[in-house]
């Protein structure tokens, strides 16, 4: 029998909200930014649906999935809970899994023109996507090319019901935050030359430092929920 992830019982989710809320509003202080500018996506990848609930009880609004049928089964029992949140796609979307995307509040990981065409045909009114830059070229991510992305940008941007937001990447892990610097400095230049306003970038080990390089939302999920045990394929 698969085991399920353990909340915690030291501290609860809402404390850890509570701190993680702090921490940005600090990383904003120190960029002279404003922490109302920062969208915080708790990632519930994992977690019982009463996780969500849990959060959203304490305040938290925006929640992110990876898998496309978890995410589905949870947005199916949260009415029933009483929760009424923004579940975003963070994962990868595969294209025979398109005509779902317009279930989330936005899918934020559009890796190709072929998926954004997909999604495009599947969708009955407007989706805000944002397009999945793999800055660090690490052959275990996905996402376009640095180079790719204005020209993908032009193409996808033209399609019915998408809106093309902004751009997100996944940084390399790295032992030091201040690594993934120059990741997150080198979205944050794309994004201004396309004029895109939103960029998705930082979790649980450097949101601090991809705030301070111009990060509009930040998903994080261990600092919240605790260690996730993966189950399942």
């Amino acid at each position: 029998m698969d085991e399920k992830p353990s909340l915690g019982s030291e501290v609860s989710i809402a404390d850890n909200l509570r701190r993680v809320n702090e921490q940005i509003a600090s990383a904003c202080e120190r960029a002279g930014r404003d922490a109302s500018d920062v969208t915080l996506i708790a990632v519930s990848k994992t977690f019982p649906v009463d996780a969500i609930a849990e959060a959203w009880t304490a305040g938290q609004r925006h929640f992110g999935e990876n898998r496309v049928q978890e995410g589905l089964a949870k947005l199916d029992q949260l009415p029933g809970l009483g929760v009424e949140a923004d579940v975003h796609l963070i994962g990868h979307l595969q294209r025979n899994k398109a005509r779902h995307a317009g279930r989330f509040a936005s899918v934020q990981s559009v890796d190709s023109a072929r998926l954004a065409e997909a999604i495009s045909r599947r969708l009955d009114r407007e989706l805000p996507i944002l397009l999945e830059v793999n800055v660090g070229e690490e052959a275990s991510k996905g996402g376009f090319k640095v180079e790719e992305v204005a020209g993908a940008f032009e193409q996808i941007k033209c399609l019915t019901n998408l809106r093309v937001d902004g751009l997100m990447t996944v940084a390399p892990e790295v032992d030091d935050p201040e690594d993934a610097r120059p990741v997150f400095r080198k979205l944050r230049e794309l994004a201004e030359q396309l004029e895109l306003a939103e960029l998705s970038m930082g979790m649980t080990n450097d949101y601090a430092v991809a705030i301070e390089e111009g990060s509009t939302m930040v998903r994080i999920g261990r600092a919240i929920f605790g260690n996730r045990l993966e189950v399942g394929g």
